[in-house]
């Protein structure tokens, strides 16, 4: 099946649930689905999206505030996690689809810099980097090669010599 049939659309509050169930899924484990329920019980500003196909939500993915201090600091970055496709759903072009839609939406945003915490094989087809390219670290310590950045805002001074910060909702999943 291609992704012709997905539609993209920002998550609705009877949504909750099947995004929860898709994180749990994806990563057959709750600590996503937590990070995601506990951001929005903050009430934290977030984009959340949502991949639909035959009325079924079947991928999500979400942007939450991160905090970027060092030499220069920097507002309006957003980390990218979680981005869960359902697993019988996966390798169909979807995850890219949630990103894309995802990104654009930042960019309306006027958002200067993207972050995320994943596969090094993956996320480069979408513009990141390593981070340590940005001259960003993390607050934790993570493999470097995962650890990436995307440059939303060509006039961003490099390298920005920073900390890269997550919201402490992340904490209980990555302490």
């Amino acid at each position: 099946m291609g992704t012709q049939e997905i539609l993209i659309r920002p998550e609705q509050t009877e949504d909750i649930d099947a995004i929860r169930r898709v994180n749990e899924f994806a990563f057959e484990q709750s600590a996503e689905a937590e990070i995601v329920d506990r951001l929005r019980q903050n009430e934290v500003d977030i984009i959340s999206l949502v991949a639909i196909r035959d009325e079924q939500i079947i991928g999500h993915i979400l942007f939450s505030p991160m905090t970027i201090q060092g030499e220069v600091e920097i507002s309006g970055a957003m980390g990218l996690a979680p981005m869960s496709v359902l697993p019988e759903c996966q390798r169909q072009g979807i995850g890219s689809k949630l990103i894309e839609t995802g990104l654009e939406v930042l960019k309306t945003r006027h958002c200067p810099l993207v972050i995320v915490l994943g596969h090094p094989e993956y996320y480069p087809k979408f513009g990141f980097v390593p981070a340590c390219r940005l001259g960003l670290q993390c607050q934790w310590p993570v493999p470097e090669g995962a650890f990436l950045a995307l440059r939303l805002d060509p006039h961003l001074p490099i390298p920005i010599h920073a900390v890269a910060q997550y919201r402490p909702e992340f904490d209980p999943a990555m302490l």
